[in-house]
C-alpha cells in the first residue's frame, strides 16, 4: 500500500498469513481467515464465521477495540467502485435495522471491491 493511500485512510489487502500470525487469538477453533485489510494501525478480518474489526487506539496504539459482527446481524451492505478520477472504493455495512451504515471503509484502488462484495453475499446471504 503507498504512504499516500494510507495517509488519505485507504486500506489495501493485509498479507493472511501475518493476519493469522497476529490474531489467531481472537479465533475460535473453527474459524479461519478468509481475507483482511489494513488501514494504516487498524485491521479488519472477514473470517468464515463474522467479521472482527481491530481498532489501534491513542497515540500508541497499546489501547485495542476488537470488534466482532457475526454476519447474521448484517442486515444490508454496498460498495462503491472508485472511478477514473477517485482514488477509493468504499464498503458501507448496516448492522440490524440501523438507517445509517454501522461499519464505513475506504479500499485503495489495489482492493478488488467485487472480491469483497462476493465474500459479504456468501455469508450474508447464504
Amino acid at each position: 500500500m503507498s504512504l499516500f493511500s494510507k495517509l488519505l485512510g485507504n486500506a489495501g489487502v493485509a498479507n493472511p498469513q501475518e493476519l493469522q500470525k497476529d490474531y489467531a487469538f481472537l479465533l475460535s477453533d473453527t474459524e479461519t481467515i478468509e481475507i483482511g485489510f489494513k488501514l494504516i494501525r487498524d485491521v479488519f478480518i472477514f473470517t468464515n464465521k463474522r467479521l472482527i474489526l481491530v481498532d489501534k487506539q491513542g497515540i500508541t496504539g497499546s489501547k485495542v477495540e476488537y470488534l466482532s459482527v457475526g454476519y447474521k446481524s448484517i442486515s444490508r451492505f454496498s460498495i462503491v467502485t472508485a472511478g477514473h478520477l477517485d482514488l477509493d472504493a468504499e464498503l458501507r455495512i448496516w448492522i440490524s435495522s440501523e438507517v445509517t451504515p454501522s461499519i464505513e471503509k475506504k479500499f485503495n484502488k489495489q482492493v478488488n471491491v467485487y472480491d469483497l462484495q462476493r465474500i459479504l453475499a456468501q455469508h450474508v446471504l447464504g
